[in-house]
Protein backbone atom coordinates (compact mmCIF):
# COMPACT_ATOMS: atom_id res chain seq x y z
CA UNK A 1 0.00 0.00 0.00
CA UNK A 2 1.01 3.66 -0.81
CA UNK A 3 0.82 4.68 2.70
CA UNK A 4 3.06 1.95 3.67
CA UNK A 5 6.05 2.62 1.19
CA UNK A 6 5.58 6.45 2.13
CA UNK A 7 6.35 4.92 6.12
CA UNK A 8 9.38 3.23 4.78
CA UNK A 9 10.81 6.26 2.95
CA UNK A 10 10.30 8.11 6.13
CA UNK A 11 12.23 6.08 8.28
CA UNK A 12 14.89 5.86 5.89
CA UNK A 13 15.46 9.68 5.50
CA UNK A 14 14.90 9.71 9.66
CA UNK A 15 17.87 7.21 9.54
CA UNK A 16 20.16 9.00 7.29
CA UNK A 17 19.26 12.51 8.87
CA UNK A 18 20.56 10.83 12.56
CA UNK A 19 24.18 10.76 10.95
CA UNK A 20 24.12 14.40 10.54
CA UNK A 21 23.02 14.89 14.23
CA UNK A 22 25.17 16.43 16.93
CA UNK A 23 22.89 15.48 19.82
CA UNK A 24 19.67 13.58 19.84
CA UNK A 25 17.30 11.68 22.01
CA UNK A 26 19.05 8.14 21.21
CA UNK A 27 22.24 9.55 21.93
CA UNK A 28 21.45 11.24 25.63
CA UNK A 29 19.62 7.48 26.13
CA UNK A 30 20.72 6.15 29.92
CA UNK A 31 19.04 2.94 29.21
CA UNK A 32 16.34 0.49 28.93
CA UNK A 33 15.46 0.12 32.99
CA UNK A 34 17.44 4.07 33.86
CA UNK A 35 14.83 5.84 31.51
CA UNK A 36 11.90 3.86 32.53
CA UNK A 37 8.39 5.49 34.31
CA UNK A 38 5.33 3.79 35.36
CA UNK A 39 1.82 5.72 36.01
CA UNK A 40 -1.20 4.76 37.68
CA UNK A 41 -4.36 6.28 37.01
CA UNK A 42 -7.63 6.08 38.94
CA UNK A 43 -10.69 7.08 37.73
CA UNK A 44 -13.99 7.03 39.16
CA UNK A 45 -16.90 7.92 36.52
CA UNK A 46 -20.49 8.35 37.10
CA UNK A 47 -22.98 8.92 33.48
CA UNK A 48 -26.63 9.19 33.63
CA UNK A 49 -28.80 10.61 30.60
CA UNK A 50 -32.42 10.70 30.98
CA UNK A 51 -34.24 10.60 27.27
CA UNK A 52 -36.91 13.07 26.27
CA UNK A 53 -39.53 12.64 23.90
CA UNK A 54 -39.22 8.61 23.26
CA UNK A 55 -41.90 6.41 22.42
CA UNK A 56 -42.66 3.35 25.00
CA UNK A 57 -40.73 1.01 23.17
CA UNK A 58 -37.45 2.57 23.96
CA UNK A 59 -34.89 2.97 26.76
CA UNK A 60 -35.65 6.33 28.43
CA UNK A 61 -32.71 6.54 30.67
CA UNK A 62 -29.69 4.89 31.59
CA UNK A 63 -27.40 4.68 34.96
CA UNK A 64 -23.68 3.72 35.43
CA UNK A 65 -21.21 4.21 37.93
CA UNK A 66 -17.63 2.27 37.41
CA UNK A 67 -14.17 2.11 38.55
CA UNK A 68 -11.10 2.00 36.46
CA UNK A 69 -7.61 1.45 36.97
CA UNK A 70 -4.82 1.88 34.36
CA UNK A 71 -1.72 0.84 35.02
CA UNK A 72 1.02 2.53 32.30
CA UNK A 73 4.81 1.11 32.06
CA UNK A 74 7.03 3.21 29.56
CA UNK A 75 10.33 1.83 28.96
CA UNK A 76 13.72 3.22 28.14
CA UNK A 77 15.62 2.60 24.94
CA UNK A 78 18.44 0.62 24.96
CA UNK A 79 22.18 2.57 24.07
CA UNK A 80 23.85 2.57 20.75
CA UNK A 81 22.74 3.93 17.22
CA UNK A 82 19.55 1.66 17.72
CA UNK A 83 17.60 1.65 20.55
CA UNK A 84 15.14 -0.99 21.72
CA UNK A 85 12.24 -0.61 23.99
CA UNK A 86 8.63 -1.69 25.11
CA UNK A 87 5.68 -0.18 26.59
CA UNK A 88 2.98 -1.91 28.25
CA UNK A 89 -0.44 -1.49 30.09
CA UNK A 90 -3.43 -3.05 32.02
CA UNK A 91 -6.31 -1.56 32.37
CA UNK A 92 -9.38 -2.91 34.70
CA UNK A 93 -12.73 -1.77 35.07
CA UNK A 94 -14.99 -2.32 37.92
CA UNK A 95 -19.14 -2.24 38.27
CA UNK A 96 -20.27 -0.22 41.05
CA UNK A 97 -23.95 0.47 40.17
CA UNK A 98 -26.42 0.09 37.67
CA UNK A 99 -28.72 -2.51 37.00
CA UNK A 100 -31.61 -4.28 34.63
CA UNK A 101 -33.16 -1.28 32.61
CA UNK A 102 -30.33 1.62 33.35
CA UNK A 103 -27.02 -0.21 31.62
CA UNK A 104 -26.71 1.01 27.85
CA UNK A 105 -23.80 -0.12 25.51
CA UNK A 106 -24.05 3.69 24.46
CA UNK A 107 -23.28 4.29 27.73
CA UNK A 108 -19.65 2.76 27.06
CA UNK A 109 -18.47 2.45 30.41
CA UNK A 110 -19.45 -1.37 31.33
CA UNK A 111 -19.12 -4.60 29.38
CA UNK A 112 -22.56 -6.24 28.51
CA UNK A 113 -23.32 -9.78 28.33
CA UNK A 114 -26.51 -11.28 26.87
CA UNK A 115 -28.89 -13.26 29.99
CA UNK A 116 -30.54 -16.32 29.58
CA UNK A 117 -33.46 -14.53 28.88
CA UNK A 118 -31.99 -13.10 26.18
CA UNK A 119 -31.78 -9.11 28.09
CA UNK A 120 -28.91 -7.60 28.56
CA UNK A 121 -26.84 -6.94 31.63
CA UNK A 122 -23.09 -5.11 32.76
CA UNK A 123 -20.59 -7.47 34.33
CA UNK A 124 -18.93 -6.99 37.51
CA UNK A 125 -15.87 -6.79 36.31
CA UNK A 126 -13.29 -6.67 32.81
CA UNK A 127 -9.95 -6.30 32.51
CA UNK A 128 -8.04 -5.89 29.30
CA UNK A 129 -3.80 -5.60 28.88
CA UNK A 130 -1.69 -5.00 25.92
CA UNK A 131 2.03 -3.88 25.05
CA UNK A 132 3.91 -2.30 21.94
CA UNK A 133 7.72 -2.88 20.87
CA UNK A 134 9.14 0.42 19.91
CA UNK A 135 12.61 1.33 18.30
CA UNK A 136 14.37 4.50 18.44
CA UNK A 137 17.10 6.08 15.47
CA UNK A 138 18.33 9.27 16.50
CA UNK A 139 14.82 11.38 17.16
CA UNK A 140 12.45 9.03 15.33
CA UNK A 141 10.70 6.71 16.73
CA UNK A 142 9.37 3.31 15.15
CA UNK A 143 6.36 1.36 17.51
CA UNK A 144 4.08 -1.98 16.72
CA UNK A 145 1.54 -3.07 18.88
CA UNK A 146 -1.59 -2.20 20.69
CA UNK A 147 -1.16 1.56 21.44
CA UNK A 148 -2.99 4.86 21.55
CA UNK A 149 -2.70 6.97 18.85
CA UNK A 150 -3.45 11.01 18.52
CA UNK A 151 -3.71 11.86 15.15
CA UNK A 152 -6.66 14.17 13.70
CA UNK A 153 -7.56 11.40 10.87
CA UNK A 154 -7.31 8.87 13.50
CA UNK A 155 -7.41 9.66 17.31
CA UNK A 156 -8.21 6.76 19.88
CA UNK A 157 -10.86 7.97 22.65
CA UNK A 158 -10.33 8.47 26.59
CA UNK A 159 -13.53 9.78 27.01
CA UNK A 160 -14.68 7.01 28.69
CA UNK A 161 -13.63 4.92 32.02
CA UNK A 162 -10.96 3.14 29.99
CA UNK A 163 -9.37 4.15 27.02
CA UNK A 164 -9.40 2.87 23.61
CA UNK A 165 -6.36 1.39 21.68
CA UNK A 166 -5.80 0.06 18.43
CA UNK A 167 -3.11 -2.83 16.67
CA UNK A 168 -0.46 -1.76 14.30
CA UNK A 169 2.37 0.22 13.34
CA UNK A 170 3.31 3.92 14.24
CA UNK A 171 6.36 6.19 12.78
CA UNK A 172 6.87 9.44 15.01
CA UNK A 173 9.79 11.33 13.71
CA UNK A 174 11.21 14.96 15.13
CA UNK A 175 14.42 15.17 13.32
CA UNK A 176 13.76 18.74 12.49
CA UNK A 177 13.37 21.62 14.52
CA UNK A 178 9.46 22.43 15.26
CA UNK A 179 8.31 19.81 12.72
CA UNK A 180 6.59 16.22 14.25
CA UNK A 181 6.08 13.79 11.22
CA UNK A 182 4.07 10.58 11.84
CA UNK A 183 2.34 7.49 9.68
CA UNK A 184 0.78 4.76 10.72
CA UNK A 185 -0.89 1.84 9.31
CA UNK A 186 -3.30 0.10 11.95
CA UNK A 187 -5.66 -3.17 11.12
CA UNK A 188 -7.46 -4.06 14.95
CA UNK A 189 -9.25 -2.14 17.40
CA UNK A 190 -10.05 -2.48 21.11
CA UNK A 191 -13.05 -0.75 22.17
CA UNK A 192 -13.48 1.99 25.64
CA UNK A 193 -15.57 -0.90 27.20
CA UNK A 194 -13.87 -3.66 25.52
CA UNK A 195 -10.83 -6.66 26.05
CA UNK A 196 -10.82 -8.12 22.29
CA UNK A 197 -7.77 -6.15 20.54
CA UNK A 198 -9.27 -8.09 16.98
CA UNK A 199 -12.53 -5.94 17.44
CA UNK A 200 -12.69 -4.22 13.75
CA UNK A 201 -11.85 -0.70 12.71
CA UNK A 202 -15.69 0.42 12.58
CA UNK A 203 -16.51 3.60 10.98
CA UNK A 204 -18.66 6.00 13.47
CA UNK A 205 -22.27 6.74 11.27
CA UNK A 206 -22.29 4.19 8.68
CA UNK A 207 -21.27 1.37 11.38
CA UNK A 208 -19.38 -0.31 8.98
CA UNK A 209 -15.77 -2.55 9.77
CA UNK A 210 -12.62 -1.48 7.95
CA UNK A 211 -9.76 -3.85 7.57
CA UNK A 212 -7.38 -1.30 8.07
CA UNK A 213 -6.47 2.30 8.48
CA UNK A 214 -3.11 4.02 7.29
CA UNK A 215 -2.24 7.35 7.46
CA UNK A 216 0.85 10.36 7.36
CA UNK A 217 1.39 13.53 8.28
CA UNK A 218 3.10 16.70 9.82
CA UNK A 219 2.40 19.18 11.96
CA UNK A 220 5.05 22.49 11.93
CA UNK A 221 5.85 24.75 14.24
CA UNK A 222 6.47 27.87 11.75
CA UNK A 223 7.00 30.46 14.97
CA UNK A 224 5.74 30.63 18.72
CA UNK A 225 2.34 32.08 17.63
CA UNK A 226 2.10 29.52 14.19
CA UNK A 227 1.46 25.83 13.75
CA UNK A 228 -0.03 24.34 10.45
CA UNK A 229 -0.97 20.25 10.39
CA UNK A 230 -1.30 18.51 6.90
CA UNK A 231 -2.74 14.63 6.71
CA UNK A 232 -3.31 12.20 4.90
CA UNK A 233 -5.52 8.86 5.54
CA UNK A 234 -7.02 5.79 3.92
CA UNK A 235 -9.75 3.70 5.47
CA UNK A 236 -9.67 1.05 3.57
CA UNK A 237 -12.61 0.42 0.54
CA UNK A 238 -14.50 3.25 2.23
CA UNK A 239 -12.95 6.41 1.93
CA UNK A 240 -9.02 8.29 1.47
CA UNK A 241 -9.56 11.21 4.06
CA UNK A 242 -7.11 14.83 3.98
CA UNK A 243 -7.08 16.97 7.06
CA UNK A 244 -5.15 21.24 7.36
CA UNK A 245 -4.99 22.75 10.34
CA UNK A 246 -3.65 26.52 11.08
CA UNK A 247 -3.57 27.57 14.62
CA UNK A 248 -2.23 31.06 15.64
CA UNK A 249 -1.77 32.63 18.81
CA UNK A 250 -0.70 36.09 19.73
CA UNK A 251 -0.25 37.84 23.12
CA UNK A 252 -1.84 41.62 23.26
CA UNK A 253 -0.68 42.99 26.62
CA UNK A 254 0.53 40.63 29.74
CA UNK A 255 -3.08 39.91 30.35
CA UNK A 256 -4.51 39.74 26.86
CA UNK A 257 -4.15 37.08 24.17
CA UNK A 258 -5.96 36.01 20.65
CA UNK A 259 -5.99 33.94 18.51
CA UNK A 260 -7.40 31.22 15.87
CA UNK A 261 -7.63 27.64 15.40
CA UNK A 262 -8.89 26.40 11.83
CA UNK A 263 -9.55 22.88 10.80
CA UNK A 264 -10.91 21.39 7.25
CA UNK A 265 -11.46 17.73 6.34
CA UNK A 266 -11.64 16.18 2.96
CA UNK A 267 -13.63 12.92 2.51
CA UNK A 268 -13.84 11.21 -0.67
CA UNK A 269 -15.02 7.41 -0.92
CA UNK A 270 -12.88 4.71 -2.23
CA UNK A 271 -12.07 1.24 -2.99
CA UNK A 272 -15.86 -0.71 -3.02
CA UNK A 273 -17.16 2.10 -1.05
CA UNK A 274 -19.03 0.38 1.84
CA UNK A 275 -19.90 3.76 3.48
CA UNK A 276 -21.38 4.60 0.19
CA UNK A 277 -20.27 7.09 -1.78
CA UNK A 278 -18.94 10.16 0.03
CA UNK A 279 -17.79 13.94 -1.10
CA UNK A 280 -17.90 15.49 1.83
CA UNK A 281 -15.59 19.03 2.99
CA UNK A 282 -16.16 19.79 6.76
CA UNK A 283 -14.47 22.97 8.46
CA UNK A 284 -14.54 24.74 11.45
CA UNK A 285 -12.84 28.36 12.55
CA UNK A 286 -12.78 29.07 16.28
CA UNK A 287 -11.02 32.91 16.92
CA UNK A 288 -10.53 33.57 20.72
CA UNK A 289 -10.21 36.61 22.98
CA UNK A 290 -8.90 36.20 26.95
CA UNK A 291 -7.94 38.79 28.92
CA UNK A 292 -6.91 37.83 32.80
CA UNK A 293 -9.40 35.03 33.72
CA UNK A 294 -11.58 35.27 31.10
CA UNK A 295 -11.53 33.82 27.75
CA UNK A 296 -14.30 34.15 25.32
CA UNK A 297 -14.74 32.13 22.16
CA UNK A 298 -16.83 31.60 18.89
CA UNK A 299 -16.90 28.60 16.75
CA UNK A 300 -18.13 27.73 13.14
CA UNK A 301 -18.81 24.34 11.53
CA UNK A 302 -19.89 23.88 8.05
CA UNK A 303 -20.42 20.27 6.66
CA UNK A 304 -20.67 20.03 2.90
CA UNK A 305 -22.35 16.77 1.21
CA UNK A 306 -24.89 14.73 1.09
CA UNK A 307 -23.41 12.32 4.26
CA UNK A 308 -22.29 13.21 7.41
CA UNK A 309 -18.73 13.76 8.81
CA UNK A 310 -17.67 10.23 9.45
CA UNK A 311 -14.16 8.81 11.05
CA UNK A 312 -12.72 5.71 12.38
CA UNK A 313 -11.74 6.02 16.12
CA UNK A 314 -13.72 7.85 19.18
CA UNK A 315 -11.73 11.53 19.00
CA UNK A 316 -10.96 11.37 15.15
CA UNK A 317 -12.39 14.51 15.07
CA UNK A 318 -10.20 18.24 15.28
CA UNK A 319 -13.37 20.20 14.57
CA UNK A 320 -14.22 23.12 16.76
CA UNK A 321 -18.22 22.24 17.47
CA UNK A 322 -17.38 18.51 18.28
CA UNK A 323 -18.65 18.66 22.16
CA UNK A 324 -19.66 16.70 25.12
CA UNK A 325 -22.72 14.73 23.53
CA UNK A 326 -22.98 15.89 19.69
CA UNK A 327 -20.33 16.44 17.11
CA UNK A 328 -22.77 18.41 14.62
CA UNK A 329 -21.39 16.49 11.38
CA UNK A 330 -24.93 16.29 9.74
CA UNK A 331 -25.32 16.21 6.08
CA UNK A 332 -25.44 19.65 5.15
CA UNK A 333 -25.27 21.38 8.77
CA UNK A 334 -23.84 24.77 9.84
CA UNK A 335 -23.38 25.48 13.50
CA UNK A 336 -22.41 28.30 15.41
CA UNK A 337 -20.57 27.96 18.90
CA UNK A 338 -20.17 30.37 21.74
CA UNK A 339 -17.89 29.46 24.83
CA UNK A 340 -16.74 30.76 28.15
CA UNK A 341 -14.12 29.63 30.46
CA UNK A 342 -12.96 31.09 33.56
CA UNK A 343 -9.43 30.56 35.55
CA UNK A 344 -10.45 30.79 39.48
CA UNK A 345 -6.43 31.07 40.21
CA UNK A 346 -6.84 34.74 39.55
CA UNK A 347 -9.03 35.11 42.40
CA UNK A 348 -7.34 33.48 44.68
CA UNK A 349 -8.50 29.61 43.96
CA UNK A 350 -5.64 27.89 41.75
CA UNK A 351 -6.57 24.30 40.03
CA UNK A 352 -10.62 25.73 39.36
CA UNK A 353 -11.79 26.23 36.32
CA UNK A 354 -15.28 26.69 35.00
CA UNK A 355 -16.71 26.09 31.19
CA UNK A 356 -20.23 27.20 29.74
CA UNK A 357 -21.31 26.90 26.14
CA UNK A 358 -23.93 26.85 23.71
CA UNK A 359 -24.00 25.39 20.30
CA UNK A 360 -26.70 25.53 17.59
CA UNK A 361 -27.28 23.89 14.24
CA UNK A 362 -29.68 24.66 11.42
CA UNK A 363 -29.66 23.62 7.66
CA UNK A 364 -29.45 19.90 7.96
CA UNK A 365 -29.91 18.43 4.60
CA UNK A 366 -29.07 14.82 3.21
CA UNK A 367 -30.51 16.07 -0.22
CA UNK A 368 -30.48 13.22 -3.07
CA UNK A 369 -28.40 11.08 -0.57
CA UNK A 370 -28.82 7.19 -1.73
CA UNK A 371 -27.88 4.43 1.14
CA UNK A 372 -25.88 1.58 -0.50
CA UNK A 373 -26.54 -2.21 0.70
CA UNK A 374 -23.41 -1.31 3.16
CA UNK A 375 -24.79 1.17 4.92
CA UNK A 376 -28.37 -0.81 5.12
CA UNK A 377 -28.13 -1.93 7.97
CA UNK A 378 -27.34 1.32 10.51
CA UNK A 379 -31.04 2.76 9.03
CA UNK A 380 -32.02 1.95 12.88
CA UNK A 381 -29.09 2.99 14.91
CA UNK A 382 -29.34 5.51 17.42
CA UNK A 383 -26.19 7.54 16.39
CA UNK A 384 -26.24 6.90 12.90
CA UNK A 385 -27.42 9.24 9.92
CA UNK A 386 -26.55 7.10 6.62
CA UNK A 387 -29.94 6.54 4.82
CA UNK A 388 -31.81 8.94 6.55
CA UNK A 389 -33.71 11.11 4.48
CA UNK A 390 -33.19 14.36 6.36
CA UNK A 391 -34.29 17.86 5.49
CA UNK A 392 -34.31 21.08 7.35
CA UNK A 393 -32.86 19.65 10.33
CA UNK A 394 -32.45 21.58 13.45
CA UNK A 395 -30.18 21.22 17.01
CA UNK A 396 -28.79 22.79 20.09
CA UNK A 397 -26.95 21.73 23.13
CA UNK A 398 -25.61 23.33 25.93
CA UNK A 399 -22.51 22.47 27.98
CA UNK A 400 -21.48 23.19 31.86
CA UNK A 401 -18.31 22.11 33.39
CA UNK A 402 -16.61 22.37 36.45
CA UNK A 403 -13.26 21.19 37.55
CA UNK A 404 -10.85 21.24 40.63
CA UNK A 405 -7.87 19.84 40.98
CA UNK A 406 -6.12 19.83 44.53
CA UNK A 407 -2.66 21.80 44.09
CA UNK A 408 -0.52 20.36 46.88
CA UNK A 409 -0.51 17.79 50.12
CA UNK A 410 -0.55 14.27 49.50
CA UNK A 411 -3.68 14.58 47.41
CA UNK A 412 -2.34 16.60 45.24
CA UNK A 413 -3.37 16.37 41.43
CA UNK A 414 -6.40 14.40 42.49
CA UNK A 415 -8.94 15.73 40.54
CA UNK A 416 -13.39 16.49 40.80
CA UNK A 417 -15.07 16.98 37.02
CA UNK A 418 -18.57 17.46 36.65
CA UNK A 419 -19.85 17.71 33.01
CA UNK A 420 -23.63 18.63 32.16
CA UNK A 421 -25.36 18.43 28.85
CA UNK A 422 -28.84 19.20 27.39
CA UNK A 423 -29.11 18.07 23.74
CA UNK A 424 -32.67 18.62 21.40
CA UNK A 425 -33.25 18.59 17.94
CA UNK A 426 -36.61 18.85 15.84
CA UNK A 427 -38.35 16.15 14.05
CA UNK A 428 -35.94 15.84 11.36
CA UNK A 429 -33.51 14.80 12.89
CA UNK A 430 -33.98 13.71 16.96
CA UNK A 431 -32.69 10.23 16.93
CA UNK A 432 -30.59 10.57 13.57
CA UNK A 433 -27.93 12.07 15.48
CA UNK A 434 -28.96 11.45 18.98
CA UNK A 435 -32.38 11.69 20.92
CA UNK A 436 -33.40 14.65 23.13
CA UNK A 437 -31.52 13.82 26.23
CA UNK A 438 -30.09 15.25 29.60
CA UNK A 439 -26.98 14.17 30.92
CA UNK A 440 -24.74 14.42 33.63
CA UNK A 441 -21.06 12.62 34.13
CA UNK A 442 -19.07 12.99 37.45
CA UNK A 443 -15.45 11.97 36.84
CA UNK A 444 -12.62 11.64 39.80
CA UNK A 445 -9.51 11.36 38.74
CA UNK A 446 -5.97 10.62 41.17
CA UNK A 447 -2.69 9.99 38.87
CA UNK A 448 -0.30 8.10 40.31
CA UNK A 449 3.84 8.35 39.28
CA UNK A 450 5.19 4.46 40.38
CA UNK A 451 8.48 4.80 38.78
Amino acid sequence: MQMMKWSVIALAVAAGTSQMALASSQSESKGFVEDSSADLLSRNFYINRDFKNNSSSSQSYFEEWAQGEMLEFQSGFTEGTVGFGVDAYGYMGLKLDTGDGRVSGSAGLLQQETKSNGGEHATDSYGTAGAAVKARVSDTVLKYGDQRTAAPVFATSDSRLLPETATGFNLMSEEISGLTAEAGHFTAFKNRNGTDHQDGLKTNYSAVEADSISYLGATYAVSDELSASLYASEVSDNWRQYYSNLNYTTALTEEQSTGVDFNIYRTLSYGSEDSSSINNTTLSVAPFYAIGAHKFTIGYQQVRGDTPFDYVGGDSIFLANSVQISDFNLPGLKSWKAQYDLDMSTFGTPGLTFMARYVVGTGADSNDYEVSQHSQSVLDADNATYGLDVHGGKLWEQNFEAKYVIQDGVAKDLSFRLREAIYRANSEVNGADYKDNNEVRLIVEYPLSIL
